[in-house]
């Protein structure tokens, strides 16, 4: 943790974990084989490798439980464990309900910078909510095309 002066502190997942059945494991693999059918037959050997990769990778991620992190905010901006995100990186945030859970999304001020997804106990929303809101605008958001697909593949 910091030692600046902590405004509030909670643990959260580090993403959302999405149940997946056995049905979800088997079209995974079908989409697989179907991929380095396509690779083989048109003889894409560095496609065929990238397939593999990409399929066992996936399925590890997707078993692999989030892990717990620590947040705080303070006067300098969000901590994530022991790294800092300061305010100063962010134009903007939004409050995210997504699957029954509640996430703050900041959204950078460089181009090609990712927004940072924070997920926070409904509890203290609020006083999360205020301290983001007395250093950054508060715009709405949505999520988007990728989000979409990775909710709707449920990884």
């Amino acid at each position: 943790m910091s030692k600046t002066n902590v405004l509030i502190a909670w643990e959260a997942t580090e993403y959302l974990q999405r149940e997946k059945n056995k049905s979800w494991y088997v079209w995974l693999a079908l989409a697989g084989l179907g991929l380095a059918g396509v690779a083989v037959w048109q003889q894409w050997w560095s496609f065929l490798a990238l397939v593999i990769v990409s399929v066992a990778a996936l399925a590890v991620y997707t078993t692999r439980p989030p892990r717990m992190i620590q947040y705080e905010l303070n006067e300098k901006g969000l901590m994530e464990g022991e790294k800092l995100f300061p305010y100063s990186e962010f134009k903007a945030f939004g409050v995210l309900k997504e699957a029954g859970n509640f996430a703050i999304v900041l959204k950078p001020r460089k181009r090609f910078s990712p927004q940072v997804k924070v997920y926070f106990p409904e509890k203290k929303g609020e006083k999360i909510v205020d301290i983001f809101g007395a250093r950054l605008a508060m715009e709405e958001v949505k999520l988007d095309l990728l989000d979409k697909i990775v909710d709707f593949l449920h990884i």
